[in-house]
């Protein structure tokens, strides 16, 4: 199943024992994760979950649910993102963080990093940081923005910029790289990208990858912090492209030694499948060099960027807490008829607790609010 010369850049990769695991295991079911919202979500809903040893958040299922029959999942309780893809938000919740830190998701879509990013800032942070999540292919926005809006936090903001679009003012004290690759991580659940992978594209991505580094480059502020990561596992995406950040763009690889089990490389982490849940995962840490002159505090960067905040649900409508099937009534854009002593007039229909959406509630019908365009195609019953 796997494409010509794959093999054997990966051995050169990794090394023909690890090789041998990650080809066994990338024959194997894909496995499954989610990652909790703690400002909506304590516990894990899902039975015999198993935590992500490198995540607070994150929880390894035993099987797939149905997620789009879970109003918890629409109401952006938990996000259902690769465990491996979970750990570049731990290198970042490894560095100092203080009040006005501003960070830059470039290549953000789906959404993934960008919700445990701002989970990770909002639970160290409260309101004081700004976070941007940038997507450059238009087709990739919507979902960006939909997942952004479900997650529900109002110091996130989206932009869609081509990295060398954001200019040379030093903006951001944190950047997340999370950059277009081969998508070798993407082999058990993508039978395309196995179908595009070749050695050539795997040149042309780590060339790629160092334009948009070197675009991005003059917004990360002296001293300021590169998260680079990618779901590929050769040397050439990966520490060949690290250090090539380090000896051009003038940077320091700072080491990467975690106490998981995770396979070091020279100068990064790598999540393989075969010797960790998950799909795969590079992350390598780097800091600018040049002397910091403290955060970087270039005012709203929403405002100066054109980004698009989410609105928050209206602070003042009355809720109204349904079951299972109600809420899935409704997300599924039903009309509904609730109980007499429901509030009349505008309100929101809410599961568990969590807002859904908007309904106007006439008495002897509600008139369903919930936005075409999300609405449940499938079967609910």
């Amino acid at each position: 199943m796997f494409p010509e010369g794959f093999h054997s850049l990966l051995e050169a990769s990794v090394g023909p024992e690890r090789a041998a695991a990650a080809l066994d295991a990338l024959q194997q079911d894909p496995s499954v994760s989610v990652r909790l919202n703690p400002a909506k979500l304590k516990e894990c809903p899902f039975p015999d979950a198993k935590p992500v040893p490198w995540s607070p958040y994150g929880y390894l299922l035993p099987q797939r649910p149905v997620f789009t029959l879970d109003p918890l999942f629409h109401a952006g309780a938990y996000y259902v993102q690769d465990s491996s893809a979970m750990f570049a938000g731990h290198i970042f919740r490894s560095l100092p963080l203080e009040e006005g830190t501003s960070v830059l998701d470039l290549c953000a879509a789906p959404g993934g990093k960008t919700t445990d990013l701002a989970a990770s800032l909002r639970e160290r942070l409260g309101e004081h940081f700004t976070l941007i999540a940038n997507e450059v292919m238009r087709s990739r926005l919507g979902t960006l923005r939909s997942n952004v809006e479900t997650w529900g936090d109002s110091r996130v903001g989206t932009v869609s910029r081509d990295p060398s679009a954001f200019g040379s003012t030093p903006l951001f004290d944190i950047i997340l790289a999370d950059v277009p690759c081969s998508g070798e991580g993407m082999f058990r659940k993508d039978a395309q990208a196995v179908a595009e992978w070749s050695p050539e594209t795997v040149q042309f991505c780590a060339a790629r990858s160092r334009r948009i580094l070197r675009d991005i480059w003059p917004v990360l502020r002296p001293g300021g912090h590169l998260i680079y990561s990618t779901c590929t596992f050769n040397h050439l995406e990966n520490d060949d492209t690290v250090a090539w950040v380090a000896a051009e763009l003038g940077a320091q690889i700072l080491p990467l030694t975690p106490e998981l089990p995770v396979a070091a490389t020279r100068f990064g982490c790598l999540l393989l499948p075969g010797l960790v849940p998950g799909e795969g995962q590079y992350v390598a840490l780097l800091r600018k060099n040049g002397e910091p002159e403290g955060l970087c505090r270039p005012g709203n960067l929403f405002t100066l960027l054109g980004a698009t905040v989410p609105a928050a649900f209206p602070a003042n409508l009355p809720r109204w807490d349904t079951d299972r099937l109600t809420a899935l009534r409704y997300l599924h854009g039903d009309a509904l008829v609730l109980p007499e002593q429901a509030p009349r007039g505008e309100l929101l229909i809410c599961h568990q607790g969590l807002p859904l959406g908007p309904a106007k509630n006439l008495g002897k019908r509600c008139n369903n609010l919930y936005p075409k365009a999300k609405r449940i195609r499938m079967d609910i019953r």
